[in-house]
């Protein structure tokens, strides 16, 4: 049983909650699920094909020929020019990456597969551990602040869906309880490094999710307070869990709880 609250934080009602939320938790196959959804983001790095494939200069071994390397002592090495007097030439390797300064013998390739695949079931299931991971409260603390409240797991009712201002989200926020958590997720630091110079100057901690049936209106009050509002049929395994940790803070709406239930 779960106590349903309204936004000035008194009890409503007392609710069952679905299957899902009693999930048994796998860590394991959360992290693997988690790390599948993430390379999908990753960026190929890889070399030009012709990098230290340019400019070579072609050698010949026949006697008396222009830029030759007869009686030189020179190997058959591709070589580059470096200077020059006449028909005397200073040469570096090039090609073959045995040499000082040539190309790199095995560099990332392009044709490199990063992704990483998951199967379908596999990763439903580890949405519904990171779902029943976000009522424990124990698992939850570890990452958020929420020692200090009284009911957990947090479900409020669908009054919320109308909330579109952001000061009006941060007031019942902290009339729930989670003023602590509103103030660690909105304080930001610089970044250390060049990151500073990249557009990424400042650092945030992972927020809380809002899941609720209707997030017309309350995204927009959401965003600025670095807190994610999203509908149950669109969560996903880094939205459920801690970068693949599970103990996510999750504030629900009366509504996105019941549809568990049809399904």
């Amino acid at each position: 049983m779960a106590t349903v609250l309204s936004l000035d934080n008194k009890k409503v009602e007392d609710i069952e909650l679905p299957e899902v939320f009693a999930q048994k938790l796998n860590s394991k196959t959360l992290h693997k699920a988690f790390l599948a959804e993430e390379s999908k983001s990753f960026q190929l790095k890889y070399t030009d094909p012709l990098a230290g494939k340019r400019k070579v200069g072609e050698l010949t071994k026949r006697r008396r020929s222009y830029k030759t390397v007869y009686g030189r002592g020179y190997t058959r090495t591709p070589k580059k020019i470096l200077s020059r007097n006449g028909t005397q030439f200073n040469y570096v390797g090039a090609i073959a990456p045995h040499t000082v300064g040539g190309r790199q013998a095995h560099p990332p390739k392009a044709e490199k597969v990063l992704v990483k695949e998951i199967n379908k079931k596999e990763r439903a299931l580890a949405i519904k551990m990171g779902i029943a991971a976000s009522v424990n409260k124990d698992l939850v603390s570890k990452y958020h602040r929420v020692e200090s409240l009284q009911n957990f797991p947090i479900i409020v009712d669908d009054k919320l869906n109308d909330i579109a201002k952001t000061k009006e989200l941060e007031k019942t926020l902290y009339t729930l309880g989670l003023g602590d958590e509103v103030s660690r997720i909105t304080s930001r630091k610089i970044r250390p490094g060049k990151g500073k110079l990249r557009g990424r100057k400042y650092k945030r901690k992972l927020g809380l999710v809002i899941v609720t049936s209707d997030t017309s209106k309350i995204k927009l009050a959401s965003g600025n307070l670095n807190i994610k509002s999203l509908k149950p049929e669109q969560l996903s395994v880094s939205d459920v869990s801690n970068s693949g940790e599970p103990g996510r803070l999750i504030v629900w709406t009366k509504s996105a709880v019941a549809s568990f239930k049809k399904q």
